[in-house]
């Protein structure tokens, strides 16, 4: 029901009351103070190209070359990661985080169960292993089964379970793979009696739904052409299409479902309808959440798929459906969503509303048992209730309290289903909820080492530049907060692609908040939090919107007293990555230190890799005059500003990233290291065997962590300390 996003959530944590000298603040080293770092040297081209009429130099553009096929690039990380070692090594304080977030870690983490016949399928994590194995119960209270271990696919812990989905009868398990944080995809199938793994294999899957037919005896996935040789992790996605593979036989046997050769742009994925009738194709172009929807009748297969609904113009969601009657959440004449149904038998009948349009964003919805539960967001945070399939009010999801509720899956004819729930004081716990009943019980509750009590979380409103009203959570120790004095501050946003920044719960920053820092995240422009009028508020040629709501979070910070000059640290990743490059240039000033991570740095060329065409719909085209126009006015890369100070920072990536390419963050921090910016070091950290994020290991999450929170812990005057137990 929640869409997935790269920001990682908030954390809380207990600590002991000897830990107050921990919130000690030291003052950071000037950058007069500070002696130069000696960076390795970069190759710069004499390249300039004419957009437009516009001369811009790209000196860098060799390192946008696949670290696997290119030894120069490859010789290049090792030696930014050698200088940045090497610093590293130095920083007081890097261990003590390293052990602490371990520490904090290291308790049971449930997954989601999801029921297929009588059985329950969820993964589960003891605590510091590197991937979670995925474990089965016959009925709800069986014993535990270990089903499946990806901690076994790879000796570096690299490789890991993805995406997976039991058939129907809950017989056979469908998974993918995931190598060294890739975003391609192969599949596999488990026979769920024996635990034994069949042939079945199916490669060059991306960005693809696993479908299973009604009888389970095959599934519908999405698949892109296999790439040229040595262009599988940059050369850009076009023409994906729609399979059916049938148990037993090879891929080369698959059928052809759907494809739009006339159309290479779009991508399609497969949903098939809980009753096994209806198979769903969803096609999009980009990013935004706009669909066209094909449909074909699975118990009329000579039936060729038909259009329900044309034109890339509003969001679909498919939640359930009785007979030829589709139940869908729309944006169409509601731009914060409504619940209606569209009958498959009959496209050109106009949508019936089941439930209006409200104030409060319509996040996700789901058809359990003889109810649908729909979730709202309310400033940000999750509230749930159930209508009836006539949309009359049926009673409220009773959450266990202010966070955010994730899950929900089942089907009708069901009243079980799951949800998860967490907040910036709750580790995840999962519940067991009843439709029929209105029970809720715990189903998994995690046993983590920190007292909530301890800690405060206050949601304010600030003005942006402009007087729009940005809604900020913040997260202190509640010591730290009656004292009335600043506090190094790590502010963190993202602000694009209609995703929500909701309370959620982290591990990593729990040591940062246990040693007396502050957290505060901004619900910027361009998110989701309160429907399509706030990410249109953020994107395309209103993107400065986002820029601005970050810089003023920042002012607010400061003239509330909560942090102070020297104290405030931002970090972003993915489209934040982006956000923190472009606020970094705007006002250098204003920070201390700054941590973007796996961001999109080239804004001129993000288009010509990989997902980035789908990123057009909130940056706009490169090609296009106006769209360039806009995009060189902020893109990190282009506009760093030689002779000024700079605070310090360190850039995030991986080597393989093949989501946002690292030659991006390759080409930003070569430029940094060549401008004349001051003497605060300018580093960059590239994680080995390792993507845009999903499925890091655990052991590199806490490497990395500690190591980007030590460094701003440094650069903030945070002083950290050893936690009493």
């Amino acid at each position: 029901m929640k869409k997935s996003a790269l920001a990682l959530p908030l954390a809380a944590i207990a600590f002991s009351p000897s830990a107050g000298e921990a919130n000690a603040v030291m003052p950071a080293d000037s950058s007069a103070a500070v002696a130069r770092l000696s960076y390795p040297p970069t190759m710069r081209l004499d390249l300039v190209e004419k957009h437009f009429g516009v001369e811009v130099a790209d000196p860098y553009r060799w390192l946008e070359n696949d670290v696997r096929q290119d030894r120069t690039v490859r010789d290049w990380v090792t030696a930014q990661n050698q200088v940045t070692n090497a610093y590293l090594e130095t920083l007081p304080g890097r261990e003590i985080l390293k052990k602490r977030m371990k520490a904090l870690m290291d308790h049971d983490r449930f997954g989601t169960p999801r029921k297929a016949g009588q059985r329950h399928f969820y993964t589960y994590n003891s605590g510091l292993q590197n991937q979670s194995p995925l474990y089965v119960r016959e009925g709800l209270t069986g014993r535990q089964r270990l089903l499946l271990d990806p901690n076994a696919f790879s000796a570096d812990g690299a490789t890991a379970l993805a995406e997976w989905e039991p058939s129907p009868d809950g017989a056979h398990l469908l998974y993918a793979v995931q190598d060294g944080g890739s975003d391609w995809r192969s599949l596999h199938v488990l026979d769920v009696a024996s635990g034994k793994t069949l042939s079945d294999e199916i490669r060059w899957v991306k960005f693809s739904e696993l479908a299973w037919d009604r009888e389970g005896v095959g599934f519908f996935y999405s698949r892109f052409a296999a790439p040229s040789e040595g262009e599988a992790f940059q050369s850009t996605n076009l023409n994906q299409q729609v399979y059916y593979h049938r148990l037993g036989t090879p891929q080369s046997a698959d059928k052809l479902i759907y494809a739009t050769p006339k159309r290479p742009k779009l991508g399609h994925t497969a949903k098939v309808s809980d009753d096994g009738r209806w198979l769903l194709i969803t096609s999009a172009q980009g990013t935004d959440d706009k669909y066209e929807l094909t449909i074909a009748d699975l118990d009329d297969p000579a039936r060729k798929p038909w259009t329900l609904v044309k034109g890339l113009d509003h969001d679909w969601r498919l939640i359930g459906n009785v007979g030829s009657k589709l139940y869908f959440l729309t944006n169409k004449a509601a731009s914060r969503l409504r619940l209606v149904t569209l009958d498959a038998l009959d496209p050109a009948r106009a949508p019936v509303e089941i439930v209006p349009e409200r104030k409060e964003t319509l996040a996700g919805g789901s058809m359990i048992g003889d109810k649908i539960i729909l979730a709202y967001l309310i400033n940000a945070r999750t509230v749930a209730e159930m209508v009836d399939l006539d949309g009359r009010p049926a009673g409220d999801v009773p959450l266990p309290g202010i966070g955010t509720a994730a899950g929900f899956a089942g089907k009708a004819g069901d009243p079980e289903t799951f949800f998860a729930f967490s907040g910036f004081t709750t580790p995840t716990a999962i519940y067991r909820f009843d439709t029929s009943t209105g029970e809720i019980s715990i189903f998994a509750e995690p046993r983590a080492d920190f007292d909530p009590a301890r800690y405060v979380t206050q949601q304010v409103f600030y003005p942006s530049k402009d007087g729009t009203p940005i809604p900020m959570f913040l997260v202190r120790r509640a010591d730290v907060a009656q004292s009335g004095k600043p506090a190094p501050t790590l502010l963190y946003g993202y602000g694009g692609f209609n995703i929500s920044l909701t309370p959620g719960f982290s591990a990593t920053r729990l040591a940062w908040l246990e040693q007396g820092g502050a957290v505060a995240i901004a619900n910027l422009r361009g998110g989701g939090e309160f429907g399509a009028a706030w990410h249109e508020a953020g994107r395309l040629h209103n993107k400065q919107n986002v820029f601005d709501d970050f810089i003023a979070a920042g002012e607010f910070l400061m003239a509330q007293g909560i942090t102070g000059k020297g104290q405030l640290a931002i970090e972003g990743r993915s489209n934040g990555g982006l956000l923190v490059g472009a606020v970094l240039n705007q006002r250098p000033d204003l920070f201390a230190a700054a941590l973007p991570a796996v961001g999109v740095m080239d804004m001129l060329r993000f288009d010509r890799f990989t997902a980035g065409r789908y990123w057009v719909d909130d940056y706009g085209y490169p090609s296009r005059k106006r769209d360039f126009r806009n995009l060189l006015r902020y893109s990190p890369y282009h506009n760093i500003r030689t002779g000024m100070d700079y605070p310090a920072i360190m850039v995030v990536t991986a080597d393989t990233d093949d989501r946002v390419v690292p030659g991006h963050s390759f080409k930003y921090v070569s430029a940094l290291q060549h401008a004349d910016i001051g003497s605060k070091p300018h580093l960059i950290r590239i994680e080995t065997r390792a993507g845009h994020g999903s499925g890091k290991p655990t052991d590199k999450i806490i490497e990395e962590f500690a190591d980007m929170y030590a460094f701003i812990a440094k650069w903030t005057g945070l002083k950290i300390g050893a936690v009493a137990n």
